[in-house]
Formats: structure tokens, C-alpha cells, sequence
């Protein structure tokens, strides 16, 4: 099966500068530029991340953050046996990989279509079944009515969208009655703190209510890169 794809269109300092060189900013970002944003960043910079976080993240494990909490010990999606699972924000498809091996049916959403080379890259490295992918925006998600028993995402696409209450609308809307959705975050609190070591990043320097955008643009002020701050209501 080949990849499926559907056309769709702790901060730093103000100005500082990322490793490309993007001039980094808290501005708004309106939908269809923080999307195209993501798509662009995620297929430029899919293989550096692969090749940096591959090893914790392995061919087929479902963890659902940094610290390492695996679905096995936590079993937040409960039986998936038989079940189909959609995973949003998939990146090279370790999660579905995990829930294809269980029993499960899944498929593997991403925005990078880079991304799910990856995946592709992985299942035939291994031998093992290609698990299903679709290239596609998680706000707009392609899919029928009713189509998943449940919906998971680990750290993946809410953090980039413009328009979260569409994407839980969209969400909501592919699965069935008494479907679950799950999905995890960066805890916001970490919005207030600067990424950095030590004390540095123990001292607040921004507030925690302040939910404007952390925005790295080019020198023609587009947007290269794009993360939605949200509180926890």
C-alpha cells in the first residue's frame, strides 16, 4: 500500500534566533499558516528527527512522552484488539506499528509526507506488513462518520493547530458512539519557563495565561514553524 495523500491547505526570547537561523516571535498565526508551516518543517526536518529520536522511540513502541510511558503499563486506549485505531500526527508510524502487532487496525496520520517515508522505510527494513498511512491536515481529516473505535495522538499535531475545537470536532466526528479519543501534550505550565537547563529554565519569564503563538518566521516574515499555546481549560 502506498501513502495516501489528501491536498489540504518554553518560548525564547522575542527575536532570538532557532538553529535555522528563523527569526522567532509571538505573533498570531491563522489556520492555513500554521498548517502549511507544519507540513513544510516536519518533511525538511523528518529525517534529522528520525535519525536524533529513533532509538527511544524504536520501530514499533507506543510511548507516550519523553519521560517513557508505554501504552503496555498505562493501557490509556484499553483493549485494541479488533479495534480501529486512527493516530494523528503519526510520524513514522512507531505507535500504529505497536497497535498492528496487538491486534489492532490501524492507520497512521501525518501532515509530513517525509514523515511517512519514514514509516514505509521502517516496514520494509523489518519485513513485517506495511502499516496503513494517510498524508492529511488533523483538521480536516478524511475520513467517513463513525469510522474508529478509537483516536490516539502522542505529542503529535494538537500543538500545531490553529484551531483546536476543529480538530476535536473532526475527532469526535470520525468516531463511533463511545469511541475514545487520547492524546498528550507538553503541560502547558511549560509555557511560562525558558528551554533551558539548570536554573535558567526554573525561573518564569512569561505568563502562563499569554496564549499567543510561538511563531519562527523567515526574513520575508513567514511562517516556518508554528506551536498554539493553550491553558489547561
Amino acid at each position: 500500500m502506498g501513502i495516501i495523500t489528501v491536498a489540504t491547505t518554553p518560548p525564547p526570547d522575542l527575536h532570538d534566533l532557532d538553529d535555522d537561523g528563523d527569526d522567532a516571535v509571538r505573533r498570531h498565526a491563522e489556520v492555513d499558516e500554521s498548517s502549511r508551516a507544519s507540513r513544510h518543517w516536519w518533511d525538511r526536518n523528518a529525517d534529522e528527527y528520525q535519525d536524533e529520536h529513533g532509538e527511544f522511540l524504536g520501530d514499533d513502541r507506543f510511548t507516550w512522552c519523553p519521560e517513557g510511558l508505554d501504552e503496555a503499563d498505562a493501557r490509556l486506549l484499553g483493549e485494541v484488539a479488533g479495534r480501529t485505531v486512527l493516530e494523528i500526527g503519526a510520524g513514522a508510524a512507531q505507535c500504529s506499528r505497536w497497535l498492528l502487532h496487538r491486534g489492532a487496525r490501524p492507520v497512521a496520520m501525518d501532515i509530513s509526507y517525509r514523515q511517512l517515508q519514514h514509516s514505509r522505510r521502517i516496514d520494509l527494513a523489518r519485513g513485517t506488513p506495511p502499516v496503513p498511512v494517510v498524508q492529511a491536515d488533523a483538521a480536516v481529516l478524511p475520513f467517513a462518520d463513525g469510522a474508529f473505535d478509537l483516536a490516539c495522538s502522542a505529542y503529535g499535531a494538537v500543538p500545531f493547530s490553529a484551531d483546536t475545537a476543529g480538530l476535536m470536532r473532526e475527532v469526535h466526528r470520525v468516531l463511533r458512539p463511545g469511541g475514545r479519543w487520547v492524546f498528550s501534550v507538553t503541560h502547558p505550565i511549560r509555557w511560562a519557563f525558558p528551554d533551558e537547563p539548570g536554573v535558567e529554565g526554573l525561573t518564569a519569564v512569561a505568563s502562563y495565561f499569554d496564549r499567543t503563538p510561538y511563531v519562527e518566521q523567515d526574513e520575508q516574515g513567514q511562517a516556518t514553524y508554528v506551536e498554539h499555546h493553550r491553558t489547561l481549560g
